[in-house]
Formats: structure tokens, C-alpha cells, sequence
């Protein structure tokens, strides 16, 4: 009897290891979305105020070791900026509130690091391809959209940062995460009026997802 109960418990405990060591080799793929408090950073842009907007997208963790993984993403990312009480001596030559809208399509290519069990930190680069852009009037309301296209855009269409950020996941597969996305690059062209303006972004993302 003592032989079959320590034949079980080897068993059991080979089982495990098993499992806890597939499970380790196994790309996992998920689902994210969550929210955005964006701005841009420089020291020609004091007086911005931050933009909330929203993010969504996919992912992927492909394990290295038992504690190390990477996590590609391709996600859509509503970025930009509020603008309060302009005066007449600002480049948009008006006194209401407005909303600079700069929507990406982000990369985020991370390398993961799990403390303990669930409770990680990423950190890596993030390409950035512009999709949209255009000034809002009202953001609180319909109306007052001016949608800039390419020919007039003094934004660059490719941006580049880098991610810092921190996840816990549970057993269940979902997961909570907050991240900073520091902008490394600057957003305007260099051949325009903006030429040397400093101007960054500077995006904090919160969310949740689910990894199948």
C-alpha cells in the first residue's frame, strides 16, 4: 500500500513538471484594450493638456525560459493632445478649447520578465504608423472635426518610443496591465514651420485582456 501511494504521488508530481513544462514552451495569443491618457512632452509644449482616448489590439508571449518571454503586439492607439484657453499668439490662431487627434497603428516589440507567478515587467521598442490625424473643436460634443490630410499634415507618419510597463496574469488567462510609452523621436516634420520645435509623445495605457 505505502509502494502504491508513493507510486501515485511520483506520478502526480512528474505530471506537473509535465504540464508546468509545456505549458512554458507554448506560444499563447490574446486579446488587450483598455484606456489612454496621451500628451506630447518638450519644452515648446508646457501648456498642453492630455487627451483620454482608448487602445486595442492583439498579442502574442512566446516563452524563452520558465521567466523570460517576448510579446509582439499590433494594436490600434488614440494619441495626442488638449489644448485649454488658447491665445491669439498660438500657431492655431484661436481661443477655443481643441483637440489635436493623432491616431496610431503601434508595435510594441517587449521583452517580459515574471517576478513570481502572474506579476510581470515588459519593457522594449514601439513603431508607431500614423493612420489618422485631425484637429477636434469640440471634444465633447458632434461637430467641429477638421480631418488634415497627408498633403497638409505637419506630423511625421512613422514615430518610434520605447515601453515600460508591468502585467499580472491570472490563472483563469486574463490580465490587467499599465504601461508608459515614452516617445523618442520627435512628431513633426523637420522641413516645416515646426521645424525646430521639440515635441515627444508621451502616452500612459491602462487595461485588460485575455490570452487563449
Amino acid at each position: 500500500m505505502k509502494n502504491l501511494f508513493l507510486i501515485t504521488g511520483i506520478f502526480l508530481f512528474s505530471t506537473n513538471i509535465m504540464v508546468a513544462q509545456a505549458d512554458s514552451k507554448t506560444i499563447q495569443f490574446g486579446v488587450k484594450g483598455g484606456v489612454n491618457s496621451t500628451t506630447i512632452s518638450g519644452d515648446d509644449f508646457n501648456d498642453v493638456k492630455s487627451r483620454t482616448s482608448f487602445n486595442v489590439g492583439v498579442l502574442a508571449e512566446i516563452p524563452i525560459t520558465d521567466r523570460l518571454s517576448l510579446q509582439p503586439e499590433v494594436m490600434y492607439s488614440g494619441q495626442g493632445f488638449d489644448v485649454k484657453e488658447i491665445d491669439q499668439d498660438n500657431i492655431f490662431d484661436t481661443n477655443e478649447n481643441i483637440e489635436y487627434q493623432l491616431d496610431y497603428i503601434q508595435v510594441p516589440l517587449l521583452l517580459k520578465a515574471y517576478l513570481v507567478k502572474g506579476l510581470s515587467i515588459e519593457a522594449g521598442p514601439q513603431f508607431g504608423f500614423k493612420i489618422h490625424e485631425e484637429l477636434d473643436f469640440q471634444p465633447n460634443s458632434d461637430g467641429g472635426d477638421i480631418e488634415i490630410n497627408e498633403e497638409d499634415s505637419y506630423v511625421k507618419d512613422f514615430d518610434t518610443g520605447i515601453v515600460l510597463g508591468a502585467a499580472y496574469k491570472f490563472d483563469n488567462g486574463f490580465f490587467v496591465n499599465g504601461r508608459y510609452n515614452l516617445g523618442l523621436t520627435n512628431i513633426f516634420e523637420d522641413n516645416t514651420i515646426f521645424e525646430n520645435v521639440d515635441a515627444k509623445h508621451a502616452v500612459w495605457q491602462f487595461g485588460i485582456g485575455f490570452m487563449f
